[in-house]
């Protein structure tokens, strides 16, 4: 079973001719609104892989609806707060090239109290995972917790703050990030990701694929992307870490995990949006991704 402690936002897309310069005016050519965050993405995600998901998290009375979408993708939803903050909420801007940037609002994501956190992961199992972004508050407690409760601990470093990390890097069992992530996290502790407290670190290196560094093995293994033409990338991250965790929930090897993680976020930057349209393992065993 997977907990996730994640975020939960109204995403707001707006499709453009260019991501703007400083100081520049853009019209856009469309506009959308959806379900996301990085914590609902990797929840949903998680229940399309076939995993069970309670995700412990927090809305503003505006968004309620997000409840409901989410139950309506699979995920158990009785950890989510309604608190007197506005809900997060993310402005993504889109560009011809399906390349993205993102303004965050953390709002009730921000407000999630160790009482609320507590109450779900006591209802947890040893052995069950707890999966975490950093966009919520109470990752320190919630990891602490965790541990001492026998569970698995999986930490997707991004928004990345290297404070953040540092302070839950002993309790990581799986650390995902991407490249760039992987670099801040190289320069700021001085240490080779071979040389990290951290069992399994996975690096997702966008169009080139990704890798794998075991540090119980001592084995870095580099795993090709599969070919897709992108339209947009908004979400793919999250997809491939939901399907990840789901993998490894159910009981796969890393490698057979990431290779249908991988998939998974090939897929998903073949579409425009976020939570709601990200694939389920029907659509994945149907796709032909040999061409």
């Amino acid at each position: 079973m997977i907990w996730n402690l994640g975020s939960i936002n109204a995403d707001n897309f707006y499709q453009l001719p260019h991501l703007p310069a400083p100081g520049e005016t853009l019209a856009a050519i469309e506009f959308d609104q959806g379900l996301g965050g990085k914590g609902a993405n990797m929840s949903v995600a998680a229940a399309r892989a076939g995993a069970r998901v309670i995700h412990i998290g927090a809305v503003g009375s505006d968004g309620t609806w997000a409840l409901e979408r989410l139950l309506e993708y699979g995920v158990d939803t009785p950890h989510i707060t309604v608190v007197d903050v506005p809900t997060g909420h993310a402005n993504i801007c889109v560009d011809a090239n399906g390349e993205n940037s993102i303004v965050l609002f953390g709002g009730a994501n921000q407000v999630l109290s160790e009482q609320m956190i507590g109450a779900a992961l006591t209802e947890a199992s040893p052995g069950d995972i707890l999966l975490m972004q950093n966009e919520t508050s109470g990752q320190v407690y919630a990891a602490e917790t965790a541990k001492t409760l026998g569970l698995h601990v999986t930490y997707a470093a991004a928004p990345f703050d290297a404070r953040a990390i540092s302070a839950i890097l002993d309790q990581i069992d799986v650390l995902v990030l991407n490249a760039v992530e992987a670099d801040q996290l190289r320069a700021d502790t001085g240490h080779a990701l071979s040389d990290l407290p951290v069992r399994d670190i996975v690096v997702t290196l966008g169009a080139e694929g990704c890798k794998w560094v075991s540090n119980t093995a001592k084995s870095e293994i580099f795993y090709p992307a599969y070919p897709v033409d992108p339209v947009d990338t908004t979400g793919a991250g999250d997809t491939f870490t939901g399907y990840l965790v789901a993998a490894l929930d159910r009981g796969m090897n890393m490698a057979d995990a990431i290779d249908l993680a991988s998939k998974a976020g090939a897929l998903m930057v073949t579409r425009h949006g976020t939570a709601d349209v990200i694939p389920d393992l029907k659509e994945i065993e149907d796709h032909d991704f040999s061409t």
